[in-house]
């Protein structure tokens, strides 16, 4: 018979024991805890960690757009955003038809409809002393509804965008301010932010993507990229007026940078006023208004004079620093950057959102075959490829935009002159073939060829030499025409070498460009 203070012996050591593994398993899983910045422990987010897979940082018409297709192919996906109120902005409101042939493809045409007021843009009307020329979008063997431009208020857009995006399962949309990226041994598991309360949240995916603007404060970390600012933009609204040329772009070459107008909706018309440098006229003392009454106003077209002055009593003037920036990413695992974060150009040319839309079918083709994403480091090999894949489109609005301000803005040097007046005679009726692979099927996004921008460009150089020949070249005139060349060349050879040469115009002899998807 087994005494009775055994059996008590044995239950009390039990107990014991369990206590004992109990507190050593607590003990490591504290230890295994992380501290937050304050110092307080925090342990991992599993559940969050393993439900995301990939986080976006902003949600503009990139990370709009962005968050749409990738939870359309089934990616969980944590989309951040400061502001989400409609934003109100003076740019990014004219999409040109390739970069709407790309919103088609994503599904999002419906964001850019008759529900927003968005207008049908066919071509450019471009005016210079008096004189005007057509450039229409070639059309031929495309249905018009589709293979036209289309603009727009950004806010309404980008809006629209949101929502729709929200409407996916997989995506979650939160407001809150992302402060910074969340590093592990040169790897980026997540970010940081601050939400709507000011809590101070951790989340983590395999992919984060920074898709934050044009004022990123998290670009510093993926880009080598420098930002140069070459002038202001001057924005308002003329109300109850028709352009002279109906659903088209109007560009007047002026003095000293371009203007131009486009609809935004049924009743009213954009203006930006390009101002060159970083310091403009106030518009808080009045000093703007003036300007534009006494040096824009008489540059304008009789027909929108009235409606000019108008807009411009009505006050309502903003303004905003342009920006451009060249791609030079750094490969980093775990992160990418996306949209004007990682690649800007003057808006002259309306390019920037043809430029995201391509990107993101782009980067959407190469994970599409990608069930894992964990794998950081062959994820990042990969998708090296990226950045030379998008090079036929990118590389074509970059170089554009960069060439045609320099070359539409006044100067009283000659030989500039002469050069915006042969840009505007190789617009103009006469033997230059505007469709097909003329020169407005690279601004439209219909014709990714960077070397068809380098072969017009030229070409009109040419044409500028050519005018200077004749009827009969002087020593004078000939040495013209070779400042001219050199302008030129000193307008595109900087622009190309920046985007990459190699890159650019040689992209099969890029190791990235045959990069396989990781198994």
């Amino acid at each position: 018979m087994v005494s009775y203070e055994y059996v008590l012996g044995g239950v009390l050591a039990s107990l014991l024991a369990s206590v004992y593994i109990k507190i050593i398993y607590s003990a490591r899983k504290v230890a295994g805890a992380k501290k937050s910045d304050n110092g307080s422990i925090r342990m991992p987010q599993n559940d969050e960690e393993k439900g995301t897979d990939v986080v976006i940082v902003g949600v503009g018409v990139a990370g709009a757009a962005l968050a749409y297709t990738l939870a359309k192919e089934g990616r969980r996906v944590h989309v951040i955003e400061r502001d989400l109120s409609e934003p109100d902005r003076i740019v990014g409101e004219l999409l040109q038809p390739g970069g709407y042939l790309k919103l088609i493809e994503l599904g999002l045409e419906d964001c850019a409809n008759e529900s927003i007021d968005a207008q049908k843009v066919f071509g450019y009307a471009i005016y210079k002393d008096g004189r005007d020329t057509i450039l229409s979008y070639s059309l031929e063997n495309c249905d018009p509804d589709i293979a036209a431009g289309r603009s727009f208020h950004n806010g309404r857009f980008i809006q629209r965008m949101r929502g729709k995006a929200k409407t996916l399962p997989k995506v979650k949309l939160e407001q809150g301010t992302v402060t910074t990226l969340i590093e592990e041994k040169g790897t980026i598991k997540g970010v940081i932010y601050k939400n709507k309360a000011g809590e101070e949240l951790r989340t983590y995916a395999p992919l984060t993507i920074v898709c934050d603007g044009c004022f990123s404060n998290l670009r510093k970390n993926l880009s080598a990229s420098k930002v140069e600012s070459p002038s202001c933009i001057v924005g308002f609204i003329l109300e109850n007026r028709d352009l002279p040329h109906a659903n088209h772009g109007h560009v007047i070459l002026g003095d000293p940078s371009p203007i131009v107008f486009y609809p935004i909706s049924n009743t009213e018309i954009r203006c930006l006023v390009d101002i060159p440098g970083t310091k403009i006229p106030s518009v808080a003392n009045g000093e703007m208004a003036k300007y534009l009454k006494t040096v824009v106003a008489p540059q304008i077209p009789p027909q929108l004079y009235n409606s000019f002055i108008a807009a411009i009593d009505k006050g309502n003037i903003r303004s905003m620093p342009n920006k451009s920036m060249a791609a030079n990413p750094l490969p980093t695992p775990g992160a990418l950057l996306l949209g004007d974060s990682f690649n800007m150009r003057h808006p002259l040319t309306g390019g920037g959102m043809t430029v995201a839309l391509s990107d993101i079918v782009l980067l959407r083709d190469l994970l599409r075959p990608l069930h894992d994403l964990n794998n950081a480091p062959a994820l990042c090999e990969y998708l090296e490829s990226f950045y030379t894949l998008r090079k036929p489109m990118s590389s074509t609005i970059n170089t554009l935009a960069g060439a045609l301000y320099k070359v539409l803005s006044a100067s009283p040097d000659p030989a500039r002159q002469e050069m915006r007046e042969a840009c505007f005679g190789y617009w103009s009726p006469g033997g230059i073939r505007i469709c097909g692979y003329g020169p407005v099927s690279l601004l439209s996004g219909f014709n990714p060829r960077p070397s068809h921008v380098f072969l017009h460009f030229f070409a009109i150089a040419i044409y500028g030499v050519w005018r200077l020949m004749l009827p009969l070249p002087s020593p004078q005139r000939t040495w013209l025409a070779v400042r001219l060349i050199l302008y030129a060349s000193g307008i595109i050879f900087p622009i190309i070498i920046g985007e990459g040469v190699r890159q650019t115009f040689f992209p099969a002899t890029v190791p990235a460009y045959y990069r396989a998807p990781p198994v």
